[in-house]
């Protein structure tokens, strides 16, 4: 063994392993702190409800819990940009027996999705479109599912996401769409509208949350909540809300960019592709 492999594996990975390990513990504490105290001990506030199964924040148990209080319809959803598949918003709720689509515009993640999901391709549970989603071609790519009135639109594609939503007509009961935490309420900023935008992982993407919740009031929604991390916001049909939710104001629930929840937040062992399961 070369000494530089001995000094990797003997030190180095077991200091690592000890400094997640203390990693998590002071973001359990962390949390803890924050939902002892307003706003976040509020009964309506998502925030305590989070949890990370293969989301990439705490959005598993925010999307469980906005769907326990507005019930379900067809048990869809329809989401773009899930690069692999193995760390999105709707990978639990297809284990859990809903049907839906993925759109990615990365030919060779939708190589490894179909790798990774073949039972679930090969049983109609999933459809995956190999697509560049703009605001002009969205509307027919999820059309072409035929999955009809969809539960859950999530949307993160880093750039468009205002405009590709902006250009939806269908009504899903909840949408997720990732705002840009950078500008806090009442900032409004929407990135201009670019069909062949790709990130450069920059803070130049997307849109503010006071921009998106505007929108979304146009459309019918109201946001219902942020994960905790500041990523992603709730948006939920109004017609489904019935006094179940904080009022809708982006200033009191913004969450700051906590990005350093999205390494600390525990789930298990490494996500990948699972073998054969049972939904039941």
């Amino acid at each position: 063994m070369g000494l530089r492999r001995f000094l990797r594996q003997a030190i180095a990975t077991p200091i690592v392993k000890q400094l997640d390990m203390h990693g998590e513990l002071m973001l359990e504490r962390h949390q803890q702190e924050l939902f002892r105290a307003e706003p976040y001990n509020r009964p309506r506030r998502l925030e305590r409800h989070g949890f990370k199964s293969f989301s990439q924040n705490d959005e598993d148990g925010i999307l469980q819990e906005i769907f326990r209080r507005i019930g379900t319809a067809n048990r869809t959803f329809v989401e773009f940009g899930v690069q692999d598949g193995l760390q999105t918003n709707t990978r639990l709720l297809l284990y859990q027996g809903w049907r839906g689509l993925w759109i990615e515009a990365d030919s060779a993640a939708c190589a490894k999705i179909n790798g990774s999901f073949a039972a679930e391709i090969g049983a109609q549970q999933l459809q995956v479109l190999n697509n560049f989603v703009t605001a002009e071609n969205i509307a027919g790519l999820i059309d072409s599912s035929r999955l009809g009135d969809l539960d859950l639109l999530s949307i993160d594609i880093d750039g468009n996401d205002y405009w590709i939503w902006n250009a939806l007509q269908p009504k899903p009961r909840v949408v997720v769409v990732e705002y840009n935490a950078r500008f806090r309420p009442p900032t409004k900023w929407v990135m201009k509208y670019n069909p062949k935008h790709q990130w450069n992982y920059s803070d130049y993407h997307g849109a503010s949350l006071e921009s998106l919740s505007v929108l979304a009031r146009q459309k019918g929604y109201s946001l219902v909540g942020c994960c905790l991390a500041g990523v992603n916001a709730f948006f939920v049909r109004d017609d489904l809300l019935k006094d179940q939710f904080e009022a809708p104001d982006a200033a009191a629930l913004y969450n700051p960019p906590r990005y350093y929840m999205q390494r600390f937040l525990p789930a298990g062992h490494a996500t990948g592709p699972f073998g054969p399961y049972e939904s039941r």
